[in-house]
């Protein structure tokens, strides 16, 4: 794909965007590139923030979308159900883990994320736990942007500002072998080990008070394409399950097929009691997001007192719902799994090839298409660069200048310290793109490695 000399990027008079810096003008998609407005072409190696599984101008999902808009474009919760939400209620519950049986939908991942937390804690007063109230999440985690789903969240940087605003969670250490697994010990006794963590907890905070424990399958924005190690996952649900305590995925980011099942636990072996979806869900044609959760949770609450105290003017819309039924479909019909752990391998292979001996490249890590690598300043001692040195800022501009959209991201080891590069392409990336992603990131990181 030949880029064309790149717009200048646009400063809005009155756009409050993400940051104060001019941003190119994106005009058009097609399949897994965006073309900004003087035609330069940017491969989407990231999905945006894995996001556009399908890659952009599906024409199935635009047919879905334009067919709902003649019929419905809105009815809200409180009056209807919807043809659409009841059709990709239908569709997501028969794909979901066992047991997995009912699916509230929102309008993104944090509130996916508040919703599974108020439904938790309902859930408790309504079998009779009151005094369970404490939720423990890990260091490093990240699980939304709206206060509740923050609070959650163990990212120091993106706690940092709003700490007087948030409640109160309980956090433990995450599952990240790279930098924590200790010299002569296994991956599984590692595992071990910090799931551990989460009973020790639980018995500190006192026994019968803790509602839930929440956690990504496989940690995506603040770590980087994190998975956890084998058996960390079962030990957790054995001891969730020992306490009363719920288990909450996170999927937001790695679910929807992005690590090459449609839900990423199903590598873990284990069933949440709630779980979390959105990015994928869309696939960028639509917001939306959903929780959903056992069947148990569900009945209990309907033999009680008959509705969830939570909902959101939006959630349940038709357009969205009938676009995320479209994608979903798609997922299945397209046999898509298949082909992201295949792609998956061939992105870990090329990645290695370019970055296996590279002096500042320390860890190449992830599952399906969900990948990345870490930059250390000395790889024998896995020391990140100065975080002042804003490195990660660097390898973004730098891919973006090479037509390369990715997800670099700071803070990785501790929320200050530590720099790496995700990866999400779209399912439908094909092995010449993956060359050019590889090829473009490597010089984006060579261009930044030398400012």
């Amino acid at each position: 794909m030949t880029n064309q000399a790149a717009s200048a990027p646009t400063a809005s008079r009155h756009v409050f965007g993400r940051g104060a810096s001019p941003l190119p003008t994106a005009v058009r998609g097609e399949g897994c590139y965006i073309f900004d407005a003087a035609g330069k072409a940017y491969l989407d190696g990231s999905g945006g923030a894995a996001v556009s599984c399908l890659g952009h101008s599906d024409e199935g999902v635009r047919a879905a979308l334009h067919a709902q808009l003649d019929k419905l474009e809105f009815a809200h919760t409180g009056f209807f159900t919807s043809e659409p939400a009841e059709a990709l209620a239908d569709l997501l519950a028969s794909l979901a883990p066992e047991g997995i049986g009912r699916v509230y939908q929102v309008s993104g991942g944090s509130e996916a994320v508040e919703a599974a937390i108020k439904l938790a804690r309902q859930y408790a007063i309504e079998k009779g736990e009151p005094g369970r109230a404490k939720l423990i999440a890990r260091r490093q985690s990240y699980h939304g942007n709206t206060l509740g789903a923050l609070a959650a969240g163990g990212n120091a940087w993106r706690r940092e500002k709003y700490a007087p605003l948030l409640v109160e969670t309980h956090h433990i250490a995450p599952c990240f072998e790279y930098h924590f697994r200790e010299e002569g010990e296994t991956p599984e006794a590692y595992g071990l080990r910090v799931a551990d963590e989460l009973e020790a907890e639980i018995l500190r905070l006192g026994e019968g008070t803790v509602l839930a424990f929440l956690a990504e399958p496989v940690v995506g924005a603040t770590a980087g394409a994190v998975p956890s190690v084998p058996g960390y996952f079962k030990r957790v649900r054995e001891i969730c399950d020992r306490h009363g305590v719920m288990l909450i995925l996170d999927e937001v980011m790695c679910g929807m097929g992005r690590t090459g099942t449609l839900f990423a636990c199903e590598q873990d072996g284990v069933i949440p009691d709630i779980v979390t979806v959105a990015k994928g869900l869309g696939a960028g044609y639509a917001s939306i997001g959903a929780m959903l959760c056992r069947d148990e949770i569900f009945e209990t609450i309907r033999a009680g007192s008959g509705s969830f105290q939570h909902g959101h003017t939006y959630h349940g819309h038709p357009l969205a719902a009938a676009a995320a039924h479209a994608v979903v479909t798609a997922m299945v019909e397209r046999d898509l799994m298949p082909r992201v752990r295949a792609m998956g391998e061939v992105l870990d292979a090329r990645l290695r090839a370019e970055f296996g001996q590279h002096p500042h490249i320390g860890d190449i890590r992830g599952r399906g298409l969900f990948r990345a690598i870490e930059l250390v300043e000395d790889r024998a001692a896995k020391r990140p660069f100065d975080p002042n040195r804003k490195l990660n800022a660097k390898v973004k501009a730098a891919a973006m200048d090479e037509g390369l959209i990715c997800y670099p991201a700071g803070g990785t080891v501790d929320g200050k310290h530590g720099d790496h590069v995700l990866l999400a392409p779209p399912f439908i990336i094909t092995e010449d793109q993956v060359d050019e992603l590889v090829g473009k990131l490597s010089r984006a990181v060579t261009r930044a490695l030398a400012a």
